[in-house]
């Protein structure tokens, strides 16, 4: 039976930039908290645990004094900055260089579009860190749209400013984005060829994996999907190998794996998330090799 990994699953740039930041500082020797799980992998979480990286909540976080919190590749508001600040507590920055470029552009459109009376909207998951950190740019003023049923939010009578959380899925974006061009269209008031500023903030490191992992998943009998049950990435690149190979399996682990999924096959495909370490999927892959 052949048996491959996917050559670009693993780790993209961001959150593989974090994780040697976490790694650089605690080879320091000093405690080092994290806020918030480093990467949305469990496996990753517990070896970086046993580095002596803690995770901490924002509760906890605010009553944490003069010592090194390392900032996760999501990033945050500008409030947790100043909590920072106020408690002599020193920032390991570990924000991804596209996020973080993102949170200085909306902050910037924000401050020019709200002297015209214009809107911030955000195109992502509620509740999701990095959209949390995005939202804050704008004082949490801005709108959040999850899906095309959330534009009654807009008032479709002012300037609109679109952008999107990094890991949002393309297509959905680029739909949302007619969606409020027409809307604006047919009210009338304004010319959305004019007050409609649309900022493609989708990373092209997670876009391209799609159709990428749904090539892989056509040359393959089965796939094993690597990834955190929490990683909404992960959630959305195994629905996408699974629409064209339904021999598809969600692992976070070897001890989930089923050695009856491979009965009668010959070539096994083993590929992951953008938060999956490239360490675990090469285990899953030498357990499949085993049997």
């Amino acid at each position: 039976m052949k048996v491959e990994i996917d050559k670009k699953s693993g780790f993209c740039f961001g959150v593989q930039n974090a994780v040697e930041i976490a790694e650089k500082a605690l080879l320091q020797g000093e405690k080092v908290f994290s806020l918030g799980p480093i990467v949305h992998n469990d496996k990753e979480v517990e070896r970086l645990s046993s580095l002596g990286l803690v995770s901490i909540n924002h509760e906890q976080f605010r009553d944490l004094k003069n010592c090194k919190v390392l900032i996760r590749a999501h990033g945050e508001p500008p409030e947790t900055y100043r909590t920072a600040e106020e408690n002599n507590i020193t920032i390991i920055e570990a924000t991804c260089p596209i996020v973080k470029k993102l949170h200085t552009r909306i902050s910037e459109i924000w401050n020019r579009i709200k002297k015209d009376n214009g809107q911030i909207v955000i195109f992502g998951k509620p509740g999701h860190a990095e959209v949390v950190g995005l939202l804050g740019q704008t004082n949490n003023e801005g709108i959040l749209i999850s899906k095309p049923a959330d534009t009654y939010k807009i008032d479709f009578s002012r300037p609109v400013a679109l952008f999107s959380q990094t890991t949002m899925e393309i297509n959905e974006f680029n739909y949302l984005k007619e969606l409020i061009y027409n809307k604006m269209k047919e009210h009338g008031t304004i010319d959305p060829d004019k007050y409609l500023i649309v900022n493609n903030t989708v990373c092209g490191q997670v876009s391209n994996r799609g159709p990428h992992l749904m090539a892989f998943a056509r040359e393959h009998d089965t796939i094993i999907f690597v990834s955190g049950k929490e990683s909404s990435n992960g959630r959305m690149l195994f629905s996408v190998c699974k629409s064209v190979n339904p021999d598809t399996h969600f692992v976070s682990s070897s001890e989930e794996i089923d050695k009856l999924w491979f009965a009668g096959k010959s070539s096994v495909g083993i590929c992951g998330a953008t938060s999956t370490p490239k360490w675990l999927i090469e285990n899953i892959r030498d357990f499949v090799s085993n049997f």
